[in-house]
C-alpha cells in the first residue's frame, strides 16, 4: 500500500497548479504517495498543464476526470479512488512545505491517529486584504483542555488534516455535493468519531487568498446563501451521533461566528444579500435562541460583541 494519496481538485487552475503540485512532488520525495489530480472539466489549460506534470513524473501523478461539478464532488472522487494509507486534500491554488509530508507521517505513524491537524499560513494575492483574519493559523493540539470542544468550534479546511483512508471510509465520510461551504457540514464533527487525534505545530500548509475566494467576494453570488444548508447538515451530524446537546455552546458559537460575521460581511456588501440577515435571524431563533448568552461570545471583546449584535439586526 501507498503511503499517501494527495488529492488536488482542478478546476480552472492553470495559473497556480504547477507550483502547488511541485511543491508536494518536492515533499514526497523518499515516500511512497500519489499525486491525484482531479480535474473537474476545466475550461482553461489546468488540462494541459496537469499533463505536463504527469508526464514529467507518471509513477507519482496521476490524472482523474470527475464530470459532477464542484470541489466536493471532486473530493469525493478522488477520496474513493486513493490508495495511500492516508489522505490528504490539496487545494491546487495552494502550497505545501517541503518538509509536510515528512512531519504529518512521522506524527500519524508515531501516534497512530485517525487525524493529524497541521499549522497553516494565509497568503494575500493580488492586493486581496486580511480583513481581520489571522495569517497563522494555528493547530488544535491534543494537549490542550478540551481540545475537542475546540475542534469544533476551529472551522478548518479539509486541507489542515492528514486523514487515515481506511477511517474515513468506515465511517463512510463525504462532502456534500451541488453546494459552497461544503466543508463546514463536515470537518467539525469529525472529531466525534475519534480519539485518535495528533497535530503538528508548525505552518506546514500554505493557503492562498485571491480575489477569487469566498471570503474576498467583490460581487453578489447566490451561492453565499449555502451558508445556511451547511450549517442544518452540521447540526444534523451532531445530532444523529448524539452530540449536540454536549457540544451545544461550541456548536452556538459556530453558528454565531459563521452567520453574525463571515456570512454577515456579503450580507452588507450586496443588496442581494440583504434577505441572509433574516434568514440569519430565523436560523438563530430555531437553533440557539439565547444565543447571546454564549460563553464563547462573552470571551470576545466588547467591540466585536457590539458588532455581531448589529449584524444580527442586519
Amino acid at each position: 500500500m501507498l503511503k499517501i494519496s494527495i488529492i488536488v481538485p482542478v478546476y480552472n487552475a492553470e495559473k497556480y497548479l504547477a507550483r502547488c503540485v511541485e511543491s508536494i512532488l518536492q515533499a514526497l520525495s523518499g515516500i511512497e504517495g500519489e499525486i491525484l489530480l482531479v480535474d473537474n472539466d476545466s475550461n482553461d489549460n489546468s488540462l494541459a498543464v496537469a499533463k505536463k506534470l504527469m508526464a514529467n513524473a507518471p509513477e507519482i501523478i496521476k490524472i482523474l476526470h470527475c464530470h459532477t461539478p464542484g470541489a466536493a464532488a471532486a473530493k469525493n472522487y478522488g477520496a474513493a479512488r486513493a490508495k495511500g494509507e492516508y489522505i490528504w486534500f490539496v487545494d491546487a491554488d495552494d502550497w505545501i512545505s517541503k518538509d509536510a509530508v515528512s512531519k504529518l507521517l512521522r506524527e500519524a505513524d508515531k501516534t497512530e491517529a485517525d487525524l493529524v491537524m497541521m499549522g497553516a499560513k494565509r497568503v494575500y494575492d493580488g492586493g486581496v486584504k486580511a480583513d481581520g483574519h489571522k495569517k497563522i493559523l494555528a493547530p488544535v493540539l491534543p494537549s490542550e483542555k478540551d481540545y475537542k470542544s475546540k475542534f469544533v468550534r476551529y472551522g478548518m479546511g479539509p486541507w489542515q488534516v492528514l486523514i487515515r483512508r481506511d477511517w474515513w471510509r468506515k465511517n463512510n465520510f463525504h462532502f456534500q455535493e451541488g453546494r459552497i461551504h461544503e466543508d463546514m457540514e463536515l470537518m467539525s464533527a469529525l472529531i466525534l468519531y475519534t480519539d485518535k487525534f495528533a497535530a503538528v505545530d508548525a505552518p506546514l500548509y500554505f493557503y492562498r487568498q485571491t480575489q477569487n475566494s469566498v471570503l474576498h467576494r467583490h460581487s453578489w453570488d447566490e451561492s453565499a446563501y449555502d451558508i445556511f444548508p451547511a450549517l442544518e447538515g452540521l447540526y444534523g451530524r451532531f445530532q444523529k451521533a448524539r452530540a449536540a446537546k454536549l457540544y451545544h455552546d461550541e456548536l452556538e458559537w459556530f453558528f454565531i461566528w459563521n452567520l453574525l460575521i463571515d456570512s454577515a460581511k456579503d450580507f452588507a456588501q450586496f443588496p442581494e444579500g440583504r434577505p441572509g440577515f433574516a434568514r440569519s435571524r430565523k436560523m438563530l431563533k430555531k437553533y440557539f435562541p439565547k444565543w447571546r448568552k454564549n460563553r464563547f461570545l462573552k470571551q470576545k471583546s466588547l467591540r466585536l460583541r457590539i458588532r455581531v449584535r448589529l449584524n444580527y439586526w442586519g
